[in-house]
């Protein structure tokens, strides 16, 4: 059987280990993996296959919509009416939503971008009998694993 379990890189995960070497599993049946954290930049335009939630297109269409009603109501008191108003109204107003956007996710975003909470920062695997996977269980649970997932070997 094999038991699986994730944690952060601190001091429980060497009391974890020690403590699983003191119930009678070889330091050879334990193997703590350390896991590579995401270093490159998101993209900031999706495409088709991938998308990650972040979108700098709402605040120019919303902007961009109220300049073109507003430049569309007042191009019938101007000189090229009111259906050119609205185009660079519209035109104006998306791009001044894409700007903010742009500046909202690369400057503000950027010092918040960190995740919040607790991440897996450790694989631990540890392979044992059958008749040893809930003490194994028991002493990753308390040993703060933040997730813990059994396979049986065929």
């Amino acid at each position: 059987m094999q038991v699986f379990s994730t944690y952060e890189h601190s001091t429980y995960l060497e009391l974890c280990i020690t403590e699983l070497e003191q119930m009678g599993i070889d330091k050879e049946s334990i193997l703590a993996v350390p896991l590579d954290n995401r270093v490159e930049q998101r993209k900031l335009l999706d495409t088709l296959h991938r998308a990650d939630g972040v979108s700098l297109f709402d605040k120019g269409a919303a902007i961009g919509t109220a300049f073109s009603v507003i430049g569309a109501s007042i191009g019938f008191t101007l000189e090229w009416g009111p259906i050119y108003w609205g185009l660079i109204g519209a035109a104006s107003g998306f791009i001044l939503g894409f700007i903010i956007d742009y500046i909202l996710f690369k400057v503000v975003h950027k010092r918040k971008r960190q995740i919040r909470g607790k991440t897996s920062e450790v694989i631990l695997v540890v392979n044992c009998s059958k008749d040893q996977i809930e003490k194994v269980e028991k002493i990753l649970w308390a040993n703060l694993a933040l997730g813990v997932a059994t396979l049986e070997n065929s």
